[in-house]
């Protein structure tokens, strides 16, 4: 009779949350497009970004610590191979990744975020019970979820229905997710002990029917896939009537959850500073687009206090009846971040197609492509270290897919070297370009061989 009573609680709470929620941006493992994966500067910008939770997956140390981290190897994440199973705590927390930051424990999370109520959080065990009978891992989350008081904050999902199973005994009210990627794992054991189901997108695309039916269920539906941006995908999503999207771009889920429910505006107040090299006007709304005849300045700072999405366009209120356009406005970059390669061009990377952007922002991809064989003076800046946007004279770029040009001197190298190891791109051309001849000049033949011996000898590419 408890363990029923136990049941409806929960089923209460699944159709609650399912009423009041919609469509929840969940940023995976934080903000991983922009910064190192679940770090707290990652995890920021997620919420920063509109992201409703952040998912963290949870291991333990060889002493007992619960360690957030997907990986059991930390090579990936900290260049340095260590075991988290195999190691103890203090040795582990000594570990940085690219930003500067320690391996994070649970605890520590917790500490920084329990005074910050509005941030939330989804909770992986990473655990197979069938190598693994102990239920520690489950046992030493629940015991710190209780210690911050944030049973009212975290949700619980995971590969493993046995985890999943433990904590409805421990934790009667926790709102529990099963992560699935077969029909096989969604059966009628598994299911009357969770809230919601997160599925692969795979799996919805070849059952349409699923959604509904785990809805007449009374479960929420959450989606993962390796999430890009492309429009396609985020439109097929949100018109399944999905319940909310595990993503690595939480900013673009935040978009497209705005579009859904036809909000505009939204919160940001972060500090910014504006990137432009002219002055520009700003303007009283962004709707209509009425100019004033006030301005910022180049290297201008203020808050910015709203984001406003009108006209395909991102705009940001920085004071009362003041907007202004996004393009050139920054808060994730520092001087430093970008100091090397304010003199340097760029060069499409040898048989790729660069694509060029309206504004830095994958949803403003146009048809355009950068011209192959021709060296663009960078203008401008935006992004952030590990996600970092170029400007030229034809448009936006992406940093990745081009070649820096220009570090053929001690002094270039010295200034690269400085840059924080976020910052630091590997896809730099090593040797000077060779100009091709006049194209009238070339037959077709001679062209090929030209840009040949560019792509394959005086070009290095990552």
């Amino acid at each position: 009779m408890k363990y029923q009573s136990q049941l409806f609680k929960a089923l209460i709470f699944s159709i609650i949350f399912i009423t009041t929620s919609g469509f929840t941006v969940v940023g995976h493992r934080g903000d991983p497009s922009k910064y190192p994966e679940e770090t707290i500067q990652s995890d920021n910008s997620a919420f920063n970004s509109g992201a409703d939770y952040v998912e963290l997956d949870l291991r333990l140390s060889a002493d007992g610590e619960l360690v957030v981290s997907h990986d059991d190897d930390l090579f990936r994440v900290t260049h340095t191979h260590a075991i988290v199973s195999q190691n103890y705590w203090q040795a582990l927390s000594q570990l940085t990744y690219d930003n500067g930051e320690h391996v994070l424990s649970l605890p520590e999370l917790f500490d920084y975020y329990q005074k910050k109520p509005n941030t939330k959080f989804i909770l992986e065990t990473k655990i197979d019970h069938g190598l693994d009978p102990s239920y520690e891992l489950e046992d030493q989350i629940a015991a710190t979820v209780k210690k911050y008081h944030m049973e009212k904050r975290i949700m619980i999902h995971s590969f493993s229905a046995a985890s999943l199973f433990h904590f409805r005994k421990i934790m009667p009210d926790a709102y529990l997710i099963l992560i699935v990627g077969s029909l096989k794992r969604m059966n009628f054991s598994n299911l009357p002990q969770v809230n919601a189901v997160n599925v692969s997108s795979d799996l919805i695309l070849n059952h349409s029917w699923l959604i509904h039916w785990l809805h007449q269920l009374n479960k929420q539906v959450f989606v993962w896939t390796e999430m890009d941006e492309s429009p396609d995908l985020w439109q097929w999503l949100i018109n399944k009537n999905v319940d909310g999207v595990v993503t690595n771009f939480p900013s673009t889920g935040f978009k497209y959850k705005l579009a859904k429910e036809g909000t505009k505006k939204y919160a940001i107040h972060r500090k910014g500073s504006y990137f432009g090299k002219k002055k520009a006007k700003t303007m009283m709304n962004p709707y209509v687009r009425k100019m004033q005849n006030k301005y910022v300045y180049p290297g201008q700072k203020f808050e910015v206090m709203y984001g406003v999405r009108a006209h395909n366009q991102l705009y940001y209120q920085i004071a009362n009846q003041t907007f202004i356009s996004a393009e050139f406005v920054n808060m994730d970059l520092r001087p430093a971040d970008i100091a090397p390669y304010q003199s340097k061009q760029i060069i499409a990377k040898p048989q790729k197609d660069v694509r060029i952007y309206r504004y830095p922002d994958n949803q403003a991809k146009t048809k355009k492509l950068l011209p192959a064989n021709t060296l663009f003076k960078i203008q401008n800046f935006n992004g952030s270290p590990k996600s970092l946007w170029l400007f030229t004279s034809q448009g936006w770029i992406k940093a990745r897919d081009i070649l820096f040009y220009g570090f053929f001197d001690n002094a270039n190298w010295q200034n690269y070297r400085r840059l924080p190891r976020m910052s630091r791109y590997s896809n730099i051309a090593l040797t000077p370009y060779l100009q091709l001849q006049p194209a009238k000049t070339l037959n077709t033949w001679q062209k090929i061989k030209q840009i040949q011996k560019i792509t394959t000898k005086k070009v290095l590419h990552n």
